[in-house]
């Protein structure tokens, strides 16, 4: 089965990595858009577009499944997305961990992109879920930005501003931008010990794997793993393998292209 994941950078290495361990059989499409990075701050028309158009390009590559590991992506266009690719092909987006957050912290921060912070979608989750608690919203500006550049000292930096800027007595972080789980480790390197962290990774990858199985497959899949830029066929930026979960794609990558 072919299942194709879409995203403007790397954001869609997390959840593609843990599909990558869950079901190694299935045939990943790494559909990024370097040329148009970022999309947050496109205007919602464009972002619909292009995602839409990203998508049908799956389905005609074989995808019987589609990821939009992009927080970006699925406020703006997964409503879209499924509208255009009917009944036949789930569509599976991504909704940042404020919900479980809110089952065990009363004092929450949600660090995410500029766009997806001032987003009346994370406001409404925030209601619906987290209304009971203490929220901060905290925008991480360009953190994801040096993450898809493998920026190491744009890293540090954008992670202690956005310490700086989280109250010293959160008890749980959502990362709200599929970017960040990269870079884990340096966020909890730069808090304190008992703040936990919250990504969708997981959930996102154990959903696809739920679609995967109602749907059933075609074929059985053969692992394979490729990388379209911005609409064409291509390989994983190099910067992809500063992160273990882009180091594992990366080999799987190099090992079909010879």
């Amino acid at each position: 089965m072919i299942v194709a994941l879409i995203d403007s950078g790397l954001g869609m290495l997390p959840t593609a990595a843990r599909l990558r361990q869950a079901r190694p059989e299935l045939d990943l499409v790494l559909m990024m858009d370097p040329d148009n990075a970022p999309w947050g701050p496109k205007p919602d028309r464009w972002v619909i577009d292009r995602v839409v158009g990203t998508a049908q390009h799956a389905v005609d590559l074989g995808a019987e499944v589609v990821v939009l590991p992009c927080n970006t992506a699925s406020v703006t266009a997964l409503g879209h997305v499924r509208a255009a690719l009917g009944d036949t092909v789930p569509v599976v987006g991504t909704v940042p961990a404020i919900k479980p957050a809110a089952a065990v912290s009363d004092r929450i921060a949600v660090w995410a992109t500029a766009a997806t912070t001032a987003s009346a979608y994370q406001g409404r989750l925030i209601e619906e879920f987290a209304s009971h608690r203490t929220v901060t919203s905290v925008a991480c500006h360009g953190l994801a930005d040096s993450i898809d550049r493998g920026d190491a000292r744009g890293i540090s930096a954008a992670i202690a501003a956005a310490v700086a800027a989280t109250p010293d007595d959160v008890q749980s972080i959502v990362l709200g931008c599929t970017h960040y789980p990269l870079v884990r480790g340096e966020i909890v390197a730069q808090l304190p010990t008992e703040v936990t962290l919250f990504d969708s990774a997981d959930a996102v990858a154990n959903q696809t794997v739920r679609r995967v199985e109602e749907v059933g497959s075609s074929g059985s899949g053969t692992g394979r793993v490729s990388v379209w830029l911005s609409g064409s066929e291509g390989r994983l930026p190099a910067s992809a393998q500063r992160y273990p979960e882009g180091e594992l794609l990366f080999d799987d990558v190099r090992a079909e292209q010879h």
